[in-house]
C-alpha cells in the first residue's frame, strides 16, 4: 500500500470516528425528546407507566418516565448530560490533530484505544451499581468495541506512511 493510500484510508477512518463522537455527544442533549420519539416509534407512546411491560419496552418506558419526572422536578440534573455531550464533542476535537497529521498521531490513537477499553468496565461496574439492565450495559460496551476498531485500523495504517516529521528531523541530525 502506498503512503498516499494509507493517509487517505486513515483520514476516512478518523473522520468516521470523529463523527461517531460528535453524534454521541449531540444526541445527549435532547434525551427526553429522543425517548418520546422512540416510544412513539415502538407504539408505546400512549403508555402511562412501564407497568405491564417487560424487557426492552419496560426499560425504555422507565427511562422516558424517569426523564419526564426529572425534567419537571429537577431540571438541573440534565446539566450532567449536557456536560457528557460537551465531553464527547471535546474528545472529538483531540482527534483533529491526527486527521491533519496522521503520521504524528500514535499517542493520540493509543489514548483513544485505552478510553475505548475503559468503557467496558465502567459500563459493567457503574451500570450494575445504578441498576442498568445487563443488555443495556452491553449496548454501552459496544461503543468501546466499535470505537476501538477504526483506531486499531489507523494504528496499523501508520506503518505504511513512513516516518513522522520528528523522526525525519532526528535522522537528519544523525546523518547530515
Amino acid at each position: 500500500m502506498s503512503a498516499a493510500s494509507a493517509i487517505t484510508r486513515f483520514r476516512i477512518a478518523m473522520t468516521l470516528f470523529i463523527a461517531g463522537l460528535l453524534v454521541s455527544g449531540i444526541t445527549a442533549f435532547p434525551l427526553l425528546a429522543e425517548m418520546r420519539l422512540m416510544t412513539s416509534w415502538l407504539g408505546l407512546g400512549d403508555a402511562t407507566s412501564p407497568e405491564g411491560y417487560t424487557g426492552l419496552e419496560f426499560w425504555i418506558l422507565t427511562v422516558k418516565f424517569g426523564l419526564e419526572d426529572m425534567y419537571s422536578r429537577y431540571p438541573w440534573i440534565a446539566y450532567g448530560t449536557d456536560w457528557l455531550a460537551f465531553g464527547h464533542i471535546t474528545i472529538a476535537l483531540f482527534f483533529i490533530g491526527p486527521l491533519i497529521r496522521p503520521s504524528e498521531s500514535r499517542l493520540v490513537l493509543l489514548a483513544g484505544m485505552a478510553a475505548c477499553v475503559l468503557v467496558i468496565p465502567l459500563a459493567l461496574v457503574c451500570g450494575s451499581i445504578r441498576g442498568i439492565p445487563l443488555y443495556w450495559r452491553l449496548i454501552d460496551c459496544s461503543f468501546g468495541v466499535f470505537g476501538i476498531l477504526p483506531l486499531i485500523y489507523c494504528l496499523r495504517l501508520l506503518r505504511h506512511m513512513g516516518p513522522s516529521l520528528p523522526d525525519q528531523a532526528s535522522a537528519r541530525m544523525k546523518h547530515p
